[in-house]
């Protein structure tokens, strides 16, 4: 594990940072990203926060309006990517990690690649979010009510409301702490986990339409073409969550969704309790958690599915 001291000394020596997550962001990645840079700006550091697409759920987060689309310079004295398991996802602003003088990655996904100088990576946190909240606690940094708030989004997000794999005793301290700091715990789960936008709800109801179960029953399947984001006029972000229909079903083990892009299609894919989707992801170039992971892959639906499958058989085998 890398030493929280280099990290400090290398937040404390830099005077321009910029701070990086993955493309299509989700909640632990942004809620992560506005909790550090909220906590840089409190040091006093000139700080830029570069996301630039995300799903407007997000703009209930406190510092959500202070993102940028770009950097203000292609230098920064350092850059820390986080939630970010390869400088791949970083896309097309990768040019602001690579070219800093320093790098710093933070992050929890066991799939990390190690691409920074100094990598904080603790794959036993449920997300990244937790992660960088027990650096926070570690240089006695001041945690304020927008802080803990940013904290809780990607905690929930990512456990998916508390109910996945890794959530841990220190996980609902950190709650139990954040909501004695006056974090409201149940507004934050209303608005993103309940919430959805209304094209996002029409576009539910097509991937649920589309929904068909294989293997007796074990795995579902379902997704979405850029055809049908056109004709429902949808929003970035509107996809999130479907992958999760398939999960609440009797019997499905693993469900996978396809969400078309201009490279071909984000495959996501979830289990309940014993298949590792990580494994099968990392088959096609991607990775994750052992029960939430992704990839991209070219072709038709019905390819991409019919290749998932002979890998996803092995593990139900097991």
């Amino acid at each position: 594990m890398t030493s929280l001291d280099e990290i400090l000394n290398k937040i404390n020596e830099a005077k321009d940072i910029v701070i990086l997550t993955h493309e299509n962001p989700d909640g632990d990645a942004v809620g992560t990203s506005l909790a550090l840079y909220l906590g840089l700006k409190n040091l006093k550091k000139n700080v830029d926060l570069i996301i630039p697409k995300y799903s407007r759920v997000f703009k209930c987060l406190p510092g959500i309006d202070e993102v940028k689309e770009e950097g203000k310079q292609d230098n920064y004295d350092l850059a820390i990517a986080v939630d970010c398991a390869e400088i791949k996802m970083l896309n097309g602003w990768s040019n602001y990690f690579e070219n800093a003088k320093s790098r710093i990655v933070i992050d929890h996904h066991s799939s990390n690649s190690m691409f920074g100088d100094i990598n904080f990576v603790d794959i036993t946190s449920p997300a990244c979010a937790q992660t960088l909240y027990v650096l926070f606690r570690s240089y006695n940094w001041k945690i304020t009510q927008d802080i803990g708030t940013n904290f809780m989004a990607g905690i929930i997000t990512d456990t998916g409301g508390f109910q996945y794999q890794g959530v841990s005793k220190e996980t609902f301290e950190i709650a139990s702490n954040l909501l004695t700091d006056g974090v409201n715990i149940t507004k934050i789960y209303k608005n993103l986990l309940e919430t959805r936008t209304k094209t996002g709800f029409e576009l539910r109801r097509v991937a649920l339409d589309r929904l068909e179960f294989l293997e007796n029953g074990k795995v579902a399947f379902t997704y979405i073409t850029k055809k049908d984001e056109k004709k429902l006029k949808c929003e970035e972000g509107d996809h999130e969550g479907i992958v999760n229909e398939g999960m609440h079903v009797e019997g499905v083990e693993v469900s996978i969704f396809l969400h078309e892009s201009d490279e071909g299609f984000k495959v996501s894919l979830r289990s309940n309790e014993y298949v590792n989707v990580s494994d099968v992801c990392l088959m096609f170039g991607g990775g994750g958690h052992i029960r939430a992971a992704g990839a991209k892959m070219t072709g038709t639906p019905k390819q991409i599915k019919e290749k998932l499958l002979n890998e996803i058989r092995r593990q139900l085998k097991k």
